[in-house]
């Protein structure tokens, strides 16, 4: 048997025709049709709104009131300098942060980087 009569036996698929995983067979059956590569490409390239300050304390403080979150001792806030998203992992015991993502090294660099206009190294002759 050859390579080029197993390819012929079996049905050849047009590559317009997107491959089906499990999880696209089971959005099928609900009633709901998976998004084709091409709706997916210009979701992620449309720009989108940017969210006000506002709309995003209102979203970390709803974060915050998940049962979810509050049973993984996860808290969730926005750093007021360089306005990202902080996620901190707390021992609900000891109240004591265990990890946080971006780590406070990493905060105070953007930080130091925002004042100095992307400046890494001052140095003066």
């Amino acid at each position: 048997m050859t390579i080029d009569s197993i390819g012929s036996a079996g049905s050849a698929r047009s590559p317009e025709r997107a491959v089906m995983g499990a999880e696209a067979a089971m959005l099928q059956g609900a009633g709901r049709v998976p998004a084709t590569t091409l709706e997916t490409a210009a979701a992620v390239k449309a720009e989108s709104p940017v969210p006000t300050s506002e709309q995003l304390n209102d979203a970390v403080s709803q974060m915050n009131q998940s049962p979810q979150a509050k049973a993984q001792g996860l808290e969730f806030s926005i750093d007021k300098d360089s306005q990202r998203t902080v996620v901190k992992v707390v021992d609900q015991a000891t109240k004591e942060v265990l990890r946080q993502i971006p780590s406070p090294e990493a905060l105070e660099l953007a930080r130091s980087l925002g004042a100095n206009k992307g400046l890494l190294i001052q140095q003066t002759a």
